[in-house]
């Protein structure tokens, strides 16, 4: 035997398995056929990858869209639970048979106060300026202007209380202001 034969080269010990050098191809080894394989599976993975993204994507948007409808049709419904007492004690005052004005006066007395407290809750506030106040625009709408001792554009009379909802403007305050001397 010679020494050649004894200690066999990688290629002879597994014929079958290619050398850690002849493993990684260089896409110079590689036949167009396989680039081109290879490419194209690469745009079949990427148009998958872009069409669960697409779709899930969509969901997001119909969930949102179904979520913003629902706040809008049950955006009342805390405000809604706050008046329910407020009518019931409306309903107590009717089916009653008060005689008594003063004791009817009491109780429209105490359900207001239950209404109050639900606008409170609601955040909404009242808008009632006092007589001699500035006449501001973005709370207030002047529905006359009478000649009067005070100062130019002051609320003379409130007509109407107004009232905000979160400090925004629900309906402004009716009132008569002060006319320029």
């Amino acid at each position: 035997m010679t020494q050649d034969n004894q200690n066999p080269s990688p290629e002879q010990e597994n014929p079958g398995v290619e050398s850690s050098s002849d493993a990684a191809e260089t896409p110079a080894d590689k036949t167009p056929e396989q680039e081109i394989a290879e490419l194209q599976q690469k745009v079949s993975d990427l148009q998958d990858h872009f069409l669960r993204a697409k779709a899930e994507g969509e969901n997001i948007r119909r969930r949102a869209v179904e979520d913003i409808a629902k706040a809008h049709k049950f955006a009342i419904e805390s405000f809604a639970e706050h008046l329910v007492p407020v009518t019931d004690s409306l309903y107590a005052a009717l089916s009653t048979d008060a005689g008594d004005a003063k004791a009817f006066k009491e109780g429209l007395e105490i359900t207001l106060k239950q209404l109050l407290s639900a606008f409170e809750k609601g955040r909404m506030t009242e808008i009632n300026p006092g007589v001699g106040d500035k006449f501001d625009p973005h709370h207030h709408q002047a529905i006359a202007s009478v000649p009067s001792e005070q100062e130019a554009n002051t609320v003379v009379l409130v007509l109407q209380r107004g009232y905000t909802v979160a400090d925004r403007v629900l309906r402004p305050a009716l009132v008569t202001v002060s006319a320029p001397k």
